[in-house]
């Protein structure tokens, strides 16, 4: 309860402060638009931040962000040294609603809201059900199906995984799949998995193609296919 209220808060400071810049903007402000997954229905941009902090404001607490790393950036100038603070981090409402960001700054303070930012601008939707055959218990604890997704030289591979597995992948994929509401999930990476930002891009752009495959609507049924939810 106390979570909802702070939430509801929080949104209410966004109305009050918040002046839309795009039709988009205008329609959520004006209540046109009451859910985000008629956003991502419709194939609409999401060009304002405020678009989610309205529509999803539990992604503004710190329970739905995780930052994946902090690295020093250092470069020589005619005026001498000058660093940087570069960040990575994933956003998610555990249930089927994801976003990756990337911020910079002088400190690191700013960086993290920077990729904050970021992340909620690239927000997407995923599908998830129970694809493994080990399974079949119709319930969306993975994903539907097996996909895949790279970023330079990195390449993974999801599949299915039964109900109490876990995911099966290291720090960085249980963070981006934990916040994307994934709890069970065989995987296979390939490539220099140890670069951070390759590996959440390859994972985030898994997760993107649970929208790109076409499923008969008996095997929805059967595998338990279900987009993502927001908050009622």
């Amino acid at each position: 309860m106390a979570r909802e209220d702070k939430s509801k808060k929080e949104q209410t400071r966004v109305d009050d402060s918040w002046v839309p810049k795009t039709e988009l903007g205008k329609a959520v402000k004006s209540g046109k638009i009451k859910d985000i997954s008629e956003i991502f229905d419709r194939n609409l941009p999401l060009l304002e931040t405020e678009i989610i902090d309205h529509l999803l404001p539990e992604l503004s607490e710190r329970e739905f962000q995780e930052v994946l790393s902090v690295n020093m950036v250092q470069r020589m100038t005619d005026s001498g040294r000058r660093v940087k603070f570069s960040c990575i981090v994933v956003i998610g409402n555990k249930d089927g609603y994801v976003g990756l960001g990337q911020g910079m700054a002088q400190e690191v303070g700013p960086a993290i809201r920077k990729a904050i930012t970021d992340a909620k601008l690239n927000l997407i939707q995923i599908k998830r059900g129970c694809g493994s055959w080990e399974c079949g218990c119709g319930k969306p604890h993975t994903i539907p199906f097996q996909v895949r997704g790279r970023s330079s030289s990195v390449s993974v591979t999801l599949l299915p995984g039964p109900r109490g597995l876990g995911i099966t992948m290291g720090d960085v994929g249980k963070k981006i799949l934990g916040l994307a509401g994934i709890k069970d999930v065989w995987s296979r990476s390939y490539g220099q998995t140890q670069t951070t930002l390759n590996m959440a891009l390859a994972i985030f752009d898994a997760l993107k193609q649970t929208n790109n495959i076409s499923v008969q609507q008996r095997h929805v049924e059967r595998i338990g296919i279900m987009p993502g939810k927001s908050r009622e």
